[in-house]
């Protein structure tokens, strides 16, 4: 089959853990880790799990750290050979804290993915995936790391005009960026109810009522979680609901990706929109618990 593209942020993650609530101040012992990031590679990650092959689009400097994150991605099956290596842009970086009460803070420098601009997206126009004539027509997993303005230019643009388009925002603080490929036709928005209120302006209060209104917004089809709570997916007017697993929750960096990866590969394997919800919500269970490795 045709490989997922996976384009967007591509970096080391940086988090610390530890087992204590914590708040603004807090000082507390815990554990830190690297591990490799950036949504558009968990989600490669999560993909490769499920036997689908994928590619990158990406930017990455051409340094020890870039050098590794390619190198892991290769080790593990993903396609690298099509990703933007910069000699002047250094590799991104994540970092997070997280606590009992959930992820207490993080700050996402994808400045050099933004950078790099539409470098990235060259191969969807010279003819490796696609030309401007014959557009790319396979699933894409898009994350909002990418520039405000690239984006925008994404939604009238050619490269990305016939694909089966998944999106995800990366943050809520950069769920705005997502506004102008609302009414793209090919289009699947993959939002927690943070994102998905702001990019409403409004608060809603369960993950139908958000499904619903991106839907009305001009959202050709909808995917919103809500933590704990029941998810929801909504197209062509039908709202789907289910509710996730109980799991003790180890860690929560990373699931919103984990989530989408599932869904991505079981529709893939011809899943109805009901299974993929709930094989998704397994999956992001699973993540946060600690049974799925990074």
């Amino acid at each position: 089959m045709t490989p997922v593209l996976c384009i967007g942020s591509v970096l080391w993650d940086v988090i610390g853990r530890t087992p204590a609530h914590m708040s603004v101040g807090s000082d507390v012992p815990g554990h830190i880790i690297r591990v490799p990031g950036g949504v558009a590679l968990n989600i490669a990650f999560g993909l490769a799990r499920f036997g689908v092959g994928c590619e990158l689009l990406t930017a990455v400097g051409r340094d020890i750290d870039g050098t590794a994150l390619l190198e892991e991605a290769r080790q593990r099956g993903i396609g690298t050979a099509h990703a933007y290596v910069s000699d002047d842009l250094p590799t991104d970086r994540y970092m997070a804290i997280e606590g009992a009460n959930g992820l207490v803070a993080a700050i996402a420098d994808a400045h050099s993915l933004e950078r790099a601009d539409d470098k990235i997206l060259t191969p969807l126009v010279d003819g490796r995936f696609g030309t401007e004539a014959a557009p790319f027509e396979g699933v894409v997993a898009l994350d909002g790391n990418l520039s405000e303005g690239l984006l925008g230019r994404i939604a009238k643009g050619p490269w990305l005009s016939a694909a089966d388009l998944r999106i995800a925002p990366a943050s809520p603080g950069k769920a705005h960026r997502l506004a102008p490929l609302l009414r793209m036709p090919g289009a699947t928005f993959y939002v927690n109810l943070e994102e998905a209120g702001l990019l409403l302006g409004a608060r809603p209060k369960t993950a139908a009522d958000a499904a619903r209104g991106l839907s009305d917004r001009g959202a050709a089809r909808v995917v919103v979680t809500d933590g704990p709570r029941p998810a929801a997916s909504a197209r062509d007017g039908v709202v789907l609901t289910a509710t996730p697993p109980e799991v003790l929750v180890t860690r929560v960096t990373g699931a919103g990706d984990t989530f989408m990866a599932a869904h991505i590969a079981v529709e893939r394997d011809g899943a109805e929109p009901a299974a993929a919800l709930e094989a998704g919500l397994q999956a992001a269970a699973q993540h946060v618990s600690g049974d799925i490795a990074t």
